[in-house]
């Protein structure tokens, strides 16, 4: 679903993305994982149109995106859930997850799976999203992107600063997604056990290269906790 080939990226004179190389396959969680400032979000704001990668080239479903707009990638079929959520917070979680279907006709309802998936937004549709605690946020995030049924989901570290009886929620989501098999999702994500609990297969960043990647299955065997902690 998602092909990424010799991708590099700098800022200034700093070489961030170093001829980068993966693929995302449909009805797979293919897990990113790496320290603090090793240029995993930069990758992804790529893949979305919201920095231009200097060389190299992003296709998805068979079509090459590397100079398209970001408008244009979301209307393809690609759903992204940024690092920090960035919510609405004056609008209610309703109008929210209404965001989440700009691309689809006037009218287009929420999916019912998403209440599903996160019972609480239900639960909340005439609160504002700003009132919401980090946890149920995230799940607002996660609920928009998946809204008008994307064909790729990106999350950028979705457990940060989440409470543990939501990352479980949000972990069976994923999970639950991945099983349906109609969709891609790249997991970029810093605790450990959560990637690995996920990871069809995995692949570690450092210094904006990939230096390791595998089967999720292999990650301790692998050794790729000790890659995070040095």
């Amino acid at each position: 679903m998602l092909a990424v080939e010799n991708l590099n990226q700098y800022y200034g004179g700093s070489h961030i993305l170093r001829n980068l190389g993966f693929e995302a396959p449909t009805g797979q969680v293919t897990t990113l994982l790496g320290r603090n400032g090793v240029g995993k979000t930069t990758l992804l704001k790529c893949l979305m149109g919201l920095v231009p990668a200097k060389t190299g080239r992003i296709v998805f479903d068979g079509k090459e995106i590397t100079g398209g707009p970001s408008h244009a990638r979301v209307k393809a079929g690609i759903g992204y859930v940024p690092q920090g959520r960035e919510i609405f917070p004056r609008l209610t979680v309703e109008e929210n997850l209404q965001m989440g279907l700009a691309t689809r006709p006037r009218g287009t309802p929420v999916p019912e799976r998403i209440f599903q998936m996160f019972p609480v937004l239900k639960q909340m549709l005439k609160r504002r999203g700003g009132d919401l605690s980090g946890g149920q946020q995230q799940q607002l995030a996660i609920g928009r992107a998946l809204a008008f049924g994307p064909k790729l989901l990106i999350l950028d570290e979705p457990t940060e600063g989440i409470q543990p009886s939501i990352i479980k929620d949000i972990e069976r989501a994923i999970r639950a997604l991945a099983e349906e098999g109609s969709m891609a999702i790249l997991l970029v994500e810093q605790y450990y056990d959560f990637a690995r609990s996920l990871a069809d297969q995995y692949l570690v960043m450092e210094r904006g290269e990939i230096v390791k990647r595998g089967a999720g299955a292999d990650m301790d065997r692998d050794g790729v906790r000790e890659l995070l902690s040095v």
